[in-house]
């Protein structure tokens, strides 16, 4: 069966996703301090992840890894 991603992506949160197999994880915080601790967690324990950034409503905006993970990354 294959599943749908049925959910509207929330203006002005900051997602991420989590690489896993067979199904990519979006997570998402309303704060960029709140985003930033959540994902240096997953990145701490081992998770392949990726920055997406703040939701505009169109595009993500501030898609930019933060500096101090960028490094780790």
């Amino acid at each position: 069966m294959k599943l749908r991603k049925n959910f509207a992506m929330g203006k002005g949160k900051y997602y991420f996703t989590i690489k896993s197999v067979p199904n990519n994880i979006t997570i998402f915080r309303k704060s960029k301090d709140a985003a930033i601790s959540t994902f240096k967690k997953y990145q701490k324990a081992g998770k392949e992840i990726e920055w997406l950034g703040k939701w505009d409503g169109k595009k993500f905006t501030d898609n930019s890894a933060p500096a101090a993970l960028a490094s780790k990354a």
